[in-house]
């Protein structure tokens, strides 16, 4: 027999990483598509997350991948107040190389399959215009475009909402809730970033900003010459009398080389997965580093794409998106009870209320 024992299934029946629902894999032969839907909880209502499209090295890692990312919907969706559940799926394949609509729409079939209880939108690999094709073959799929009947580029209510939580880091830390006056260094200034960075200056923030790209550099100091650039994140980092760091980049910025030299207290960021492993929001708590969760600040997206199944309205989920704000000064008055990190305090908080619905 098989030793299975690190494999998919352990992790799926056995280990803490685990404990979904339901997982379908998914594949047309005609159009090349492989796919793993993974349903981690339904407990507060149909399972909501985005369709990843990547070139995994392994279909086990792509399995792996989705019950990860699956397990963080269900904890982002349930401190957001969503009545949805989580869920992900994976595409397996270079985008560049094997999309096609015939692909997109025999995964449509099988979100389809489901009958409403996984709700898909945009990840990694995937656009609005592919949720347009992916949803003519049901009507469980978000992030389409305005002309289809959807809400479009969630970028204005991901930065609104990465500003909520700002804003509770320093009533929190300082006593207003306000960064008038402060540093603020935004690490990534691309479609979030940079509505974060307009935010921040009618905010009367400082702001120092940092990007690989030239181009969205100069696109923000041209138009506001009052902010700084500096050349890249580690430079940012270090930058003197920082207060806040914002990364909105990539994931894993905070890790074992980075928080040691940290120069901010705060750090609020609109980037996915930035702990790099457990054990790094100890660190940030050791050095009196306040961290804002980043799958609760940066939550506006998702309410964004969840409020399509209602009819779109931009007013209602700004007036979500604002409650943000309340949900992190929670988070960190759970924390210092509880006298764990805030990343700790959110997940108890979000476990606490999948577990009441499920009684329920």
């Amino acid at each position: 027999m098989t030793d299975v024992t690190d494999g998919v299934l352990h992790t799926l029946f056995q280990s803490d990483q685990g404990g979904h629902e339901q997982v379908v894999l998914c594949q047309d032969r005609a159009s090349g598509l492989k796919a793993v839907i993974a349903i981690h909880s339904t407990a507060l209502g149909p399972a909501l997350g985005g369709t990843r499209f990547y070139p995994y090295a392994t279909e086990e890692a792509a399995v792996a991948d989705a019950l990860n990312l699956a397990r963080g919907m269900s904890y982002k969706n349930a401190m957001a107040g969503l009545d949805h559940g989580g869920g992900k799926a994976v595409i397996i394949g270079d985008p560049d190389k094997i999309k096609s609509e015939e692909l997109l729409l025999a995964y449509g079939r099988f979100v389809a399959s489901l009958g409403g209880r996984y709700v898909t939108a945009c990840d990694v690999g995937t656009y609005v215009a592919d949720m347009d094709v992916v949803a003519r073959e049901n009507r469980w799929t978000t992030g389409r475009s305005p002309e289809n009947g959807g809400a479009g580029d969630s970028s204005v209510l991901t930065a609104f909402g990465v500003f909520q939580g700002m804003r509770a880091s320093a009533e929190a830390l300082w006593g207003a809730p306000t960064l008038r006056g402060r540093k603020v260094g935004v690490a990534g200034v691309g479609k979030v970033g940079h509505i974060l960075v307009e935010h921040l200056l009618e905010d009367g923030a400082e702001v120092v900003i940092t990007d690989v790209r030239a181009d969205s550099v100069r696109r923000i100091t041209d138009k506001h010459p009052q902010v700084s650039s500096v050349a890249d994140t580690e430079a940012l980092i270090r930058t003197e009398g920082l207060d806040v760091y914002a990364p909105c980049a990539l994931g894993g910025a905070l890790n074992d080389d980075t928080v040691p030299v940290l120069t901010a207290k705060v750090v609020c960021g609109a980037a996915n997965n930035q702990l790099a492993h457990p054990g790094v929001e100890k660190d940030l708590a050791d050095r009196g580093i306040l961290y804002a969760p980043d799958y609760v600040v940066n939550a506006g997206g998702v309410i964004q794409v969840a409020d399509e199944l209602h009819g779109f309205d931009f007013d209602r989920c700004k007036a979500k998106a604002s409650k943000i704000y309340d949900t992190t000064l929670a988070i960190f008055a759970r924390a210092k009870a509880d006298g764990i990190p805030p990343a700790a305090a959110a997940d108890r908080i979000a476990e606490q209320r999948i577990a009441e619905a499920r009684r329920g």
